[in-house]
């Protein structure tokens, strides 16, 4: 089968539109070179990026009535979608901020009715979306809502490292009262499932990280490992779960222990990334967990100040792409 991919470039004032076009410009490795790509965006600022760039990018009107075919070399299958004003690349527009949640609906609610496969995700400004009257507080939070899905789960991934996180854009000090035992299990019940199912691992390993530095140490360093971690754990053993820990983080992302892990659960988002992103900068992805469908994005945000440069690396979106592909296939074994 030929995987039909939704892409969406994001915030057409970043490095989204350079990316496109340079994944329609570029040699694409397989699996990708096998997909049909879909943007949905503006096709005059895609052109527009394309000459820019010097490159003669072809795009093939979208019909979601024909069989999916491999989208060929220098083009990209189109969803066009009207800008409401002209983008310039660095310079952020709140009028245009109707048009990034407009593709993302589209896309959406594509992937729902299966028109596709998966989407793929460029980066977005969530700031610029506010500016224009719409709560926004990212793509992970739209796509659940849009899905009516109580509960996602945040995972990201570089080459075999995966990190998934208990809690995501919090202040510090707001951490610790967001993990509860019911939240745990929660977020534990839903990334055990989508390795079993998306990424067909029969017996998933989870490392678990402790809250506390050395985990606590027995309660003197703090009691969340003891009152709500190790509780939660023992409830999900008791279900089958396979689950390491909860350990130190400085101990648990060490390479005997992560050899042990098809996934560890950063208990918050500078106590995972960092390594991860460390391992994979410019190849790491995101993947949203708990949807009805697959959804992959890019590892970084806008990048405003390369905007219009065309220095923009495009590693982290063929590796969203790549994973994105791998895991249609994968529904399809």
């Amino acid at each position: 089968m030929t995987p039909r991919i939704a892409f969406t470039p994001g915030e057409p004032a970043g490095i989204g539109p350079e990316l496109a076009v340079k994944l329609a410009c570029s040699e694409r490795p397989t699996p990708i070179s096998h997909a049909q790509i879909v943007a949905i965006a503006d096709p005059d600022l895609l052109q527009q990026e394309a000459a820019r760039q010097g490159k003669s990018l072809q795009l093939i009107a979208f019909d979601a009535d024909k069989p999916a075919e491999p989208t060929p070399a220098n083009s990209l299958h189109i969803h066009a979608v009207s800008l409401a004003a002209t983008a310039q690349p660095g310079r952020l527009d709140p009028a245009n901020g109707a048009y990034v949640l407009e593709t993302l609906r589209i896309a959406a609610e594509g992937c729902k009715d299966s028109t596709f496969d998966a989407v793929v995700t460029g980066p977005v400004h969530k700031g610029v979306i506010n500016e224009a009257g719409v709560s926004f507080s990212g793509h992970t939070e739209y796509f659940a809502q849009n899905a009516g899905v109580e509960k996602v789960v945040m995972m990201l991934a570089a080459d075999d490292l995966r990190v998934a996180l208990a809690t995501t854009h919090l202040p510090l000090k707001d951490v610790s009262a967001a993990i509860s035992g019911d939240a745990l299990q929660q977020v534990l019940t839903i990334l055990h499932r989508n390795l079993r199912e998306q990424f067909r691992i029969e017996h998933p390993r989870i490392g678990v990280c402790g809250l506390n530095p050395h985990a606590g140490e027995g309660g003197h360093l703090g009691r969340e490992e003891i009152d709500t971690i190790e509780p939660a754990l023992d409830t999900l053993r008791a279900l089958g779960l396979n689950l390491i820990g909860p350990l130190p983080a400085d101990t648990l992302f060490t390479p005997p222990q992560l050899a042990r892990c098809d996934a560890v659960l950063a208990m918050y988002h500078d106590q995972g990334l960092p390594v991860l992103k460390f391992k994979g900068f410019g190849r790491a992805i995101n993947i949203t967990l708990g949807l009805p469908y697959i959804r992959t994005s890019v590892d970084h945000g806008t990048a405003l100040n390369i905007a219009g440069t065309s220095v923009a690396d495009t590693g982290s979106l063929l590796a969203a792409m790549h994973q994105a592909i791998e895991l249609v296939q994968l529904r399809h074994i």
